[in-house]
């Protein structure tokens, strides 16, 4: 995205926003990558979000934190970080529901012991509401989360690949170690229905975390 584009979608405010964000990440990652590579990657996510997003005002905000993870993942693949932790990606379709959920349980489970992303082939506009509801039952707030895609430096960088749905559109890269969880697509279901998804996943995640000799906190 160049200059003129940018100007173009966002007020002078959000302007200022992106610019800021791009210094954060620069502070954050500076040593690790030059300037154009780390403007390049806040972009290339805002673009990511500028088709679909229902809120302009939080597209910079969204760009930073995808850039940021984006960062984070090349700095992996890279061996810029080597801190050990294993690393899982967990991708469904619209990154809704079934992914977001298992992010929830990992990242709650697991503490800083390990990372965890999570993305969609044809990532949604919203966390499904039933999903959100579900996952505060068992005291687990996904609400910050959003709908985001995959990029390959992020499928790169894991260790482990659970599909939950996504087929053909999910991405293979040889030497990954991929793991398919069959489970109902949330998608369109009450709250009801979304328990025994969210029960499913939390099984899987704690078994997941057991193989990769994470403890649970």
């Amino acid at each position: 995205m160049t200059d003129s584009q940018v100007a173009r979608d966002l007020s002078i405010d959000q302007q200022l926003a992106l610019r800021t964000a791009a210094t954060r990440l620069q502070a954050e990652f500076g040593t690790a990558f030059g300037t154009e590579t780390i403007e390049r990657f806040l972009h290339s996510s805002y673009d990511q979000f500028a088709g679909r997003a229902t809120i302009l005002k939080f597209l910079p905000l969204l760009a930073e934190r995808f850039a940021r993870q984006r960062l984070h993942a090349l700095a992996r693949v890279e061996g810029k970080i080597s801190d050990g932790k294993p690393t899982v990606l967990f991708l469904c379709t619209h990154n809704a529901g079934r992914s977001q959920m298992a992010l929830g349980f990992f990242t709650h489970l697991a503490g800083e012991a390990a990372v965890a992303w999570s993305g969609g082939s044809e990532p949604g506009t919203e966390i499904n509401p039933a999903a959100i509801a579900a996952m505060a039952e068992v005291g687990i707030d996904i609400t910050t989360e959003y709908p985001k895609p995959w990029t390959d430096e992020i499928v790169q960088a894991a260790d482990v690949v659970i599909t939950m749905g996504c087929g053909d559109a999910c991405p293979i890269f040889p030497g990954k170690r991929y793991e398919n969880w069959d489970l109902p697509d949330p998608a369109g279901q009450g709250l009801e229905a979304v328990r025994p998804i969210r029960d499913m996943i939390d099984t899987r995640v704690r078994s997941l975390l057991d193989e990769l000799h994470v403890p649970i906190e």
